[in-house]
């Protein structure tokens, strides 16, 4: 199999040849220990990863050291991480957002980078295009505090931000299909390690119309959606898994999600991403942990297909490099179907020493 034939029988929850592996996030610093100077293109190549990540195309403009404004006219900071942090919203009533307009989806330089992927890679590796649900781009334009409070005191500017947010995001879906990409990732997070950001009446009553609704654009566009959120989403795992999802990422642990529940409960209705603890084992933990975590995994969630192994969110600027080498290596040297259900995990970690 190509990986591209790869990544599409896992999000069909069929069996693939071997478990693929992708990030959605790669460390410039991990990057550049492992491969000098390579970009997260050059990267994926010589690792043998099996996916081509991309996004629609935005402009920004530098506002201040470390800060941007985009094309959404949102101010953002960068940090260390590969994401910003957004410290300007631009709507804070409906009457902003009457009067606001959003980047344009049929703009001629929106699709330039997945362009260049398609002409270089398709069929070869799945190229996945990043978009939104119905939780980023309210947060963004409002500010995380802001939309919290309107949950409560502002529900119909709630409901009118979902609704932009998923008629752009139907629109953005239809010109990557067109554009040839091959599947959508969402990462719009719900919960905390704890407990969803709303209750779940309140996600039922102002997010799960417009999550079926925009899930349901993307299928009609022929593309297979991979959906991340971080935390403890069990409180909201019906709405999600009913709004239509092919795959659930990344089945937290931080949260207390647990792979091997979700393959035996859920294993039958969709593939898993994950789960490889990206926030202590891949971070501080020795070689041998991050190769029984890793087959631990394989154990858990492989049977039968449905599983893409990855860490538990993404590969960040603390992890051990090589750590992440472990988790790759252990992933091509067990991963392979048929799979060896009952290996002996002892000292495995010897091989990648």
């Amino acid at each position: 199999m190509t990986s591209a034939e790869r990544v599409m029988a896992v999000l069909r929850n069929e069996e693939p040849d071997r478990i693929p592996h992708f990030e959605w996030i790669i460390d410039t610093k991990v990057r550049h220990a492992i491969c000098p100077g390579s970009t997260t293109e050059e990267f994926t190549v010589r690792m043998g990863l099996d996916a081509m990540l991309t996004a629609p195309d935005f402009t920004s403009e530098q506002v201040a050291p470390n800060r941007f404004k985009n094309e959404w006219g949102i101010v953002v900071e960068k940090g260390e991480e590969q994401h910003s942090t957004v410290v300007e919203p631009v709507i804070r009533s409906l009457d902003d957002l009457k009067t606001y307009e959003p980047p344009d989806p049929h703009a001629p330089y929106r699709w330039d980078s997945l362009k260049n992927l398609v002409a270089r890679y398709k069929g070869e590796y799945a190229i996945g295009v990043h978009l939104n649900d119905v939780m980023s781009l309210p947060r963004n334009l409002m500010g995380f505090q802001e939309l919290m409070m309107a949950f409560c005191m502002e529900p119909e500017l709630v409901r009118s931000l979902v609704e932009m947010s998923v008629d752009l995001n139907i629109e953005f879906a239809e010109e990557a299909a067109r554009h040839g990409a091959d599947f959508v990732f969402t990462g719009d997070d719900y919960s905390s390690g704890q407990a969803p950001f709303m209750a779940p009446d309140t996600f039922r009553e102002l997010m799960y119309p417009g999550l079926k609704r925009v899930f349901n654009g993307f299928h009609n566009h022929g593309l297979p959606i991979i959906k991340h959120t971080d935390g403890n989403i069990m409180p909201l795992l019906d709405m999600i898994l009913d709004a239509g999802i092919d795959c659930l990422d990344p089945i937290d642990p931080l949260g207390n999600m647990d792979i091997a529940e979700m393959k035996r409960d859920y294993g039958d209705q969709l593939a898993l991403k994950g789960n490889v603890n990206c926030a202590t084992t891949l971070v501080d933990g020795t070689i041998e942990e991050v190769v029984n975590e890793t087959l631990g995994v394989i154990k858990a969630a492989s049977e039968g297909g449905g599983l893409i192994l990855s860490s538990s969110n993404s590969i960040h600027s603390s992890i051990n490099p090589a750590n992440y080498l472990a988790m790759i290596s252990t992933i091509k040297a067990y991963g392979k179907y048929p799979i060896k259900l009952n290996f002996d995990t002892s000292g495995a970690g010897e091989a990648f020493t």
